[in-house]
Formats: structure tokens, sequence, C-alpha cells
């Protein structure tokens, strides 16, 4: 009589390989790195608490050069000149400097505007300045420095 054979090979089962991936090892890993940047989150806190001026700016879109920029100059007493108009070697008010802005805005959109402040100045005159040129219509509001020497 014949003998029947069920099942693989020799009788014995077949084993597979399990194919997971050990994930504690990167937990610890994970749980290392939490612990050092707790500790030296409050380290990197560096800088001096300021209060800064209050003014309604947006930030502005860079835009290419195409003539003589128009600049307001702020002088250590706080004096405000426009290179345009009939008297550019006379201090403006606020009311001129946004009206003369405006018309040559109005004429040249994509020109540039710079700020020009004396170091003596305060920041918020400086930071008016900005705001009333922007009020005029300045696409884009750039400050002078003098280099470093």
């Amino acid at each position: 009589m014949a003998r029947i054979h069920r099942g693989r090979g020799n009788g014995r089962r077949v084993r597979r390989q399990v194919a997971e991936i050990n994930v504690v090892p990167y937990i610890d890993v994970m749980l290392v790195l939490l612990v050092i940047f707790m500790i030296t989150a409050p380290l990197l806190r560096t800088g001096v608490e300021i209060d800064l001026p209050d003014a309604n700016a947006t930030p502005i879109a860079d835009a290419g050069e195409s003539e003589e920029p128009l600049i307001l100059s702020v002088d250590s007493n706080g004096e405000w000149y426009l290179n345009v108009g009939e008297d550019p070697e006379s201090s403006k008010s606020r009311e001129e400097v946004q009206r003369l802005a405006s018309a040559v805005l109005r004429r040249s959109p994509t020109r540039r505007v710079l700020v020009a402040g004396d170091a003596a100045v305060e920041y918020g005159d400086i930071m008016q300045a900005m705001v009333t040129l922007q009020i005029s219509g300045a696409p884009e509001i750039g400050l002078m420095s003098e280099p470093a020497n």
C-alpha cells in the first residue's frame, strides 16, 4: 500500500521571517533630542526688550531702479527735507511732504524712495517719515546709511 504524504518536505513546518522595523531605538533617540532641546531652548533667548513705536506700515516688495530716487532727509532737529519741489533746501511739513511725494509717485510709480536720517534722530521720527511716504504711494522705502570705514 502506498503512503500518502501531506504537507511539505519531511513534515517540518516552514518558518517565515518577520520583516518589521524595530522602532524602540528611534523613540530613544527622539526622547534624547527632546531633552536636549528642552534644556537649550531657554538659553537661546537673547536680546533686550524694547518698546517699539507704533506705525501703520506694511512690508513692501522689491522694485527695479529706473531714475533718480526720491529722498526724504530728516536732520538732527527732526526737520524734513525732500529732494524735489521748488526749494529742496527748505524744511517741509508732513503735509507738504505727503503732497509732493504723492505728485511725484503718481507720475513715476516705480521710482525708488529713500529715507536719510541723522544719527541723532529718534527712531519714531524715522518711522513717521516712512509711514508718510507709504501713505503717499511709495512702492518701496529704503533707508540710507554711510558706508563703514
